[in-house]
């Protein structure tokens, strides 16, 4: 699948970086591997080398740049035809704000230690931005930057 420029973030020689076309949740990243596979045990010992830094030199622009309160890394797609790639994920505070306001989503709800507590944990919030960021026709505002003064952030941050 070729990427979109405006969409490109960084790449090394393995890899490619990009914010992922179909979201408007600013900083959502997709890194996706050069060569063609499935199988992270397919790739050069290089490419694997590439590969932790990579998503290190991710986390910490979103964080530092964006200012994003977690980061979620993880690989949940195997559609044929794109090679392995995983999903970076920043989580900002008025997402979580955003995701504790709706009301729908309380039937997720889980519960933290101690009486009438309540937490969330990666896999709920994950489903909300991906409902709302990614499938949504209409999202929700977004506070801070756009996607595409995001990416040129994260472009120089991870350059």
């Amino acid at each position: 699948m070729e990427i979109p420029e405006q969409f490109l973030v960084s790449e090394t020689s393995a890899w490619l970086v990009n914010h992922r076309i179909n979201s408007a949740l600013p900083g959502y990243l997709m890194v996706s591997s050069r060569t063609f596979t499935n199988d992270l045990s397919d790739l050069s010992v290089e490419a694997l080398a590439e590969f932790g830094p990579l998503l290190a030199k991710a986390q910490k622009a979103l964080g530092k740049v964006l200012g994003a309160k977690r980061v979620y890394i993880g690989r949940y797609g195997h559609a044929p035809g794109l090679s392995i790639h995983f999903h970076i994920i920043p989580v900002y505070d008025w997402v979580e704000a955003l995701f504790w306001q709706d009301e729908r989503y309380r039937l997720l709800q889980t519960f933290a230690e101690g009486p009438g507590e309540t937490a969330t944990d990666g896999a709920e919030l994950t489903f909300f931005i991906w409902r709302e960021f990614c499938e949504k026709a209409e999202p929700p505002p977004i506070q801070g930057p756009s996607v595409a003064e995001a990416v040129e952030l994260l472009r120089k941050a991870m350059h």
